[in-house]
């Protein structure tokens, strides 16, 4: 009796599986695309300067400290890298106290590394080229520089689009006409990020 009832079993199951749907289509499995987010964001930003150039050659001597602004602009690929364009220009200084005018604009182009500290805080360097041309009146020496460019700096996340930043950027370090020549310049600063 107990082979019978298997038996029974079996038949109505396999009977049931027939009259279930004839052709059974195979299943094809639903794969879906992960969604990838853009962590890159174009920034701009501007800065309030304060610059130092020293000139010295075997008899000569001169340090002349100047105000400066700056705007930026760049885009950042990741948390770690950005790459960055960069404009300052300076006004009315008066050249060691002589009435003549001193004036400088600089620009320089940067790959940015960047190492996020905190979510709000990052440290970067700025290494790159430029261009810097300081001019003393209309009859002084005229020093057309350019070269390597590199810098460190800090930057602050006040919100999710507002940071402010410090850094500190060499424009020149060199020899021009004979003479050492450098200029620097540390920049306060504030960026918006899009």
């Amino acid at each position: 009796m107990k082979k019978l009832n298997l038996s029974l079993a079996a038949i109505f199951a396999i009977g049931t599986f027939a009259v279930a749907g004839g052709d059974i289509a195979p299943v094809e499995p639903v794969v879906e695309a992960p969604v990838v987010e853009s962590t890159g964001n174009f920034y701009i930003g501007g800065a309030y300067g304060y610059g130092d150039m020293d000139v010295s050659d075997a008899g000569y001597s001169h340090d002349e400290n100047f105000d400066s602004f700056m705007l930026q602009a760049g885009y950042k690929f990741n948390p770690y890298i950005a790459v960055e364009g960069r404009y300052w220009w300076t006004s009315g200084n008066d050249w060691d106290n002589s009435g003549e005018d001193f004036s400088a604009d600089s620009w320089g182009i940067y790959v940015k590394p960047m190492y996020p500290v905190t979510n709000e805080l990052d440290i970067y360097a700025l290494l790159g080229y430029g261009d810097t041309d300081p001019e003393i009146g209309g009859s002084g020496p005229d020093y057309d520089t350019d070269g390597f460019q590199w810098g460190l700096g800090a930057s602050y996340d006040v919100t999710e689009n507002v940071a402010v930043f410090v850094d500190y950027v060499s424009l020149y370090d060199d020899t021009n006409d004979g003479e050492d020549l450098t200029i620097d310049t540390v920049n306060f600063g504030v960026t918006y990020n899009f």
